[in-house]
C-alpha cells in the first residue's frame, strides 16, 4: 500500500470518527419509561442538557394582582378595545407584565406613542392587541391542548419583542434554469430537519394548511394506499419537527410496533392532535390576517406574515416552561374579550 493511500485511508477514518463523536452524547443518560415493558416506549434524556434547559425555562415572578375594584380601564383610558372591563389597577398590572415579558429593554415605547398612549400609530400596538386576544383564545378554547396550564405572552416571547421561533412560507433555494430547474420529485436539503433531504418547508401544508398527515395504509393490499414516498417524506419532516420541538422521541406519542394504532399510543398523541389544529387556528385566524399590519421588513421572503409552530412555545421541552403555569395569575387572559 502506498504512503499516499495510507494517508488517504487514515484521513477518512479520522473524519468518520469525528462525525461519530460529534453525533453521540457521552453517558450517563437518564431513561424514563412511558409504556409497557418490552415495547421500547421510553425517553432518553441527557442530564447536562436538561440542566441547561431548566435555566433557560425559569419563570419570572408575577406582579401581585390587585383588588377588582374602582373604575374600569375602558372608562378612564381612551381607545381601550380589549380588557376595558378590567379595573385600572389590574389593567396597568397586565400592561407592566407584558412589557417585562416582551420588551423589557424597549419599555412601553415599543408599542405606544408615549406622547399619545391612545394612538394606534405604531403597528406593534395593533399586533399586540390581537396577540392578547390570541392568548385568550388559546386559554379559553384550546384546553384540550394547554389544559389548565395555559399560556401568556412570555410563553413565546421570553423577553424578546419577536419570538425566537417563528416561520415563514419558504419555497426553498432558487435553482438554475433549464433541466436543472426540474426537481423530478426530489426535495431540497433543509437545515430545519438536521440537514437532511426532507422537505424544505413542512409547515405550510400542515400547520397553515390542513393537508393529510397520515400516509400509512390501513390494508396490506396493492393499490389501497395512494400516498407517495414524497408525501411520506413531508409527514416524516413534520414528525421530526415535533420531536425536536419537545425534546422527545417518537415514542412520546406513538408505540413503535404500530405507529397508527391509537389504542397503543400514549395520551400525549391526543394532546398533539389538538395541538396541530390549535396551531392552524392561530396561524389562519390571528397571524395571517395581520399581513397588512406588519411592515415589509417583518414579512417573509414571499411576503407572508410570521407564524407559529410547536417550537414557538415548547422551545425544546416536553411542556413549555416545564409545565409551570403563569396564566393562573392572570384571569383576564383566560376568557376571550370582544
Amino acid at each position: 500500500m502506498s504512503v499516499a493511500l495510507r494517508f488517504a485511508i487514515g484521513g477518512f477514518v479520522l473524519a468518520a470518527a469525528a462525525v461519530i463523536l460529534y453525533q453521540t452524547e457521552r453517558p450517563p443518560m437518564d431513561t424514563v419509561q412511558r409504556g409497557y415493558r418490552g415495547v421500547a416506549m421510553q425517553e432518553i434524556y441527557n442530564p447536562r442538557i436538561v440542566a441547561n434547559q431548566l435555566d433557560a425555562n425559569k419563570v419570572p415572578v408575577s406582579l401581585p394582582r390587585l383588588p377588582d375594584s374602582g373604575p374600569k380601564a375602558g372608562a378612564v383610558y381612551k381607545n381601550v378595545k380589549v380588557l376595558g372591563d378590567e379595573s385600572v389597577g389590574n389593567f396597568t398590572r397586565l400592561m407592566a407584565s407584558i412589557t417585562n415579558w416582551v420588551s423589557p429593554a424597549q419599555g412601553c415605547a415599543y408599542c405606544h406613542d408615549v406622547n399619545n398612549m391612545a394612538s394606534d400609530g405604531l403597528y406593534t400596538k395593533v399586533v399586540a392587541r390581537r396577540m392578547i386576544q390570541m392568548v385568550q383564545n388559546v386559554n379559553a378554547n384550546w384546553k384540550n391542548h394547554v389544559a389548565e396550564t395555559g399560556v401568556t405572552c412570555y410563553t413565546c416571547h421570553r423577553g424578546q419583542p419577536v419570538p425566537a421561533n417563528i416561520w415563514f412560507n419558504n419555497p426553498g433555494p432558487q435553482q438554475a434554469g433549464g433541466m436543472a430547474q426540474t426537481p423530478a420529485g426530489k426535495n431540497h436539503p433543509t437545515a430545519l430537519i438536521n440537514d437532511t433531504s426532507l422537505p424544505f418547508d413542512p409547515f405550510t401544508p400542515f400547520l397553515e394548511g390542513d393537508a393529510n398527515i397520515r400516509v400509512i395504509g390501513q390494508q396490506a393490499l396493492a393499490g389501497t394506499n395512494r400516498s407517495s414516498i414524497k408525501q411520506t417524506d413531508w409527514t416524516y419532516a413534520l414528525m421530526i419537527h415535533f420531536s425536536q420541538s419537545l425534546g422527545v422521541n417518537c415514542t412520546y406519542c406513538h408505540n413503535s410496533r404500530s405507529f397508527t394504532d391509537w389504542s397503543q399510543s400514549t395520551p400525549q398523541r391526543v394532546t398533539a392532535w389538538y395541538g396541530i389544529r390549535m396551531v392552524r387556528d392561530l396561524n389562519n385566524n390571528y397571524l395571517d390576517p395581520l399581513h397588512g399590519v406588519f411592515p415589509q421588513a417583518r414579512l417573509g421572503p414571499t411576503g407572508d406574515s410570521p407564524k407559529v409552530n410547536c417550537t414557538t412555545c415548547h422551545q425544546g421541552v416536553y411542556k413549555p416552561l416545564f409545565g409551570v403555569s403563569m396564566a393562573k395569575d392572570f384571569p383576564e387572559l383566560q376568557t376571550v374579550s370582544h
